[in-house]
């Protein structure tokens, strides 16, 4: 926005090229400039303005009925389905959860010292630029990789079967979708082996 200051100067001259040295509202012995008066109305209108009967009472039908292509393709990872279930970025440290293979992105919180698929071992966020889902893959694998494998190695055995890492694909990862929630897990989904208590 560019703002233009303009001056105004008003001059007032008589029917020949000299200015006139008594203007109009002056007296011709008086060098002294009139002091402004204010009035303030005694009364007030008892009629208040109304607004033109032309006011539009719809909104414009040129607004856009569809998501903008870098918004991900199944929304549903981004809200929070009914119940218990979240999108696995809002998931933290300690939290125990289970899976469904027609929603990956979501988890179903579990208490964890009742049968559940996974415990979230580490959260952490993805840095920098990425052009794939297969280097986000990447990049996520690497963050978590250190924190599950130490982890992994102070369970009992026959309890951690796998490892889950969940993170974003690039159009979620393109509109902030930064996190990666990195789990250990028993039999994911609808497996006969489940988690039944808290990670040692």
């Amino acid at each position: 926005m560019v703002g233009a200051v303009v001056a105004v100067v008003l001059m007032v001259s008589g029917g020949n090229d000299t200015p006139d040295k008594n203007p109009p509202g002056s007296s011709p012995g008086s060098s002294r400039t009139p002091d402004p008066s204010f009035s303030i109305p005694t009364a007030l209108p008892t009629k208040l303005p109304t607004l033109p009967s032309r006011l539009p009472t719809k909104l414009p039908s040129g607004f856009p009925t569809e998501l903008p292509s870098e918004f991900p393709s199944d929304l549903e990872s981004l809200i929070p389905l009914a119940g218990d279930a979240v999108p696995y970025y809002m998931l933290r440290t300690g939290d125990c959860f289970n899976t469904d293979a027609t929603h990956p992105g979501q988890a179903a919180k579990r208490a964890c010292d009742a049968p559940h698929d996974a415990e979230v071992v580490k959260v952490a966020e993805l840095e920098g630029g990425y052009a794939t889902d297969a280097a986000l893959k990447d990049a996520a694998t690497a963050l978590c990789r250190p924190a599950l494998e130490r982890q992994a190695a102070g369970q009992p055995a026959d309890t951690v079967t796998g490892s889950l890492v969940q993170y974003p694909d690039t159009a979620g990862y393109r509109v902030g979708i930064d996190k990666v929630a990195c789990s250990l897990a028993a039999d994911l989904g609808s497996g006969a082996r489940k988690l039944t208590a808290p990670l040692t």
